[in-house]
């Protein structure tokens, strides 16, 4: 290409850093492969020999963490690309399509992807890092980006090894030792830069000029874990009898599902794209909003898992591993949001980590009871934050971002 061609994909800084139709349509998919990793996470909390201890419920989670976590660096990878680059450009809207369709094989092959479809899990994932990376790297000649991409596609290349020997590997151990390593390579490398001897690393960060984007691609992608809850709640109900127990239970997973996005939206998730500019290491901050939209998303996927359960069996005897998912998704979304609050404002606020006490506190003691007064207790944990922002917040102006330095 040209360089006046290389620089009209480009995103330009004068332009709208809204995010666009496209990137909308790209994040149905993940609506999918978010229910197929709840799914795989009922099913983990489903086993007798699961349910009945919490050591081995997270020691099978850890099998489905790996799962979401290549499919959570899909989607960071691809908003990385469309806040550098023009999505009205059909080039970039080539790549991004073609992202999603192999994202969609991607979540297809989760469901299987511990077994019979291993192969196509880990081969799907690698093709779309690869492809993608290699695509910028014979477009942008001339251009900064292409170095960042040549360095990438070295790490890409060399975490495929794992990825694919793990997928033919013979037991479970040994696979996913093998996709850990393989993750580890993938992050490490973005984390980093992606440094390659005698060519350095990376400087660019897409945080640095795009942080406004990148902010609203994470709001986005929060709204769509939270659809997700709402689809898989409703989908379950209609697995069974429609009688005042399940309902009660259905209406309480929309009202913990509202209590997630008051709590996330207010105050700091309206401002994360001015506390990245305000921020003097927009870089730095911006991985750190990553890091708590992960453990946000982690959280909201655990809480639709312990809804699904709850409405398996509202009047059932909790087990301790369906408690743990039931009161651990709230806390761990509460972790995310006191990372993110710290983002924005460098400081948490007190009911996000007393929350979290709360909901350990409780957990031995509902062991047993129904799992519905459970969820109930969580909801509960939640609304009590959630008034305490509104009694902290009221009367007084809107806070501003104000950041770490």
């Amino acid at each position: 290409m040209t360089t006046n061609r290389v620089a009209n994909l480009l995103r330009r800084r004068e332009s709208p850093q809204r995010p666009t139709f496209l990137e909308l349509f790209f994040d149905l998919v993940f609506v999918f492969a978010l229910t197929r990793i709840v799914h795989e996470l009922v099913l983990d909390y489903s086993r007798d020999h699961v349910a009945e201890t919490l050591s081995t419920s997270l020691s099978e989670n850890g099998e489905t963490l790996l799962l979401l976590l290549a499919v959570w660096w899909i989607w960071t990878q691809t908003a990385w690309v469309t806040s550098k680059f023009d999505p009205f450009q059909p080039a970039i809207q080539f790549v991004v399509l073609a992202t999603m369709l192999g994202s969609l094989f991607l979540a297809v092959a989760i469901s299987g992807a511990l077994a019979e479809t291993g192969l196509l899990f880990a081969s799907t994932y690698v093709a779309i890092q690869v492809g993608r990376t290699l695509f910028f790297v014979l477009t942008l000649r001339g251009n900064v980006l292409r170095r960042v991409n040549m360095l990438a596609l070295v790490w890409f290349a060399a975490s495929a090894v794992p990825w694919l020997a793990g997928a033919l590997a013979p037991g479970e151990v040994t696979r996913n030792a093998l996709w850990a390593l393989a993750l580890a390579i993938d992050y490490l490398g973005g984390r980093f830069g992606w440094p390659v001897p005698g060519l350095g690393r990376a400087q660019v960060s897409p945080w640095a000029v795009a942080g406004e984007h990148l902010a609203e691609r994470y709001w986005q992608l929060v709204i769509v874990a939270l659809g997700e809850t709402i689809l898989t709640s409703g989908s379950s109900l209609l697995r069974g009898p429609i009688v005042a127990e399940r309902t009660w239970a259905l209406t309480l997973s929309f009202l913990t599902t509202v209590l997630l996005w008051r709590i996330y939206f207010y105050r700091a998730g309206q401002i994360l794209g001015e506390a990245i500019e305000a921020s003097a290491d927009p870089g730095r901050l911006g991985r750190s909003a990553e890091l708590s939209h992960l453990l946000m998303v982690a959280g909201i996927l655990a809480t639709s898992a312990g809804f699904e359960l709850v409405l398996m069996d509202p009047s059932g005897h909790a087990r301790p591993a369906w408690v743990g998912a039931i009161l651990g998704g709230p806390a761990l979304y509460l972790a995310g949001r006191s990372v993110f609050e710290y983002v924005a404002f460098a400081r948490v606020s007190r009911p996000r980590p007393i929350g979290i006490v709360v909901l350990a506190a409780m957990a031995p003691v509902m062991v047993g009871l129904p799992s519905l007064w459970v969820a109930a207790a969580a909801a509960a944990v939640l609304l009590g934050v959630a008034v305490s922002d509104a009694i902290r917040a009221h009367g007084r102006p809107l806070e501003q971002a104000s950041p770490p330095r």
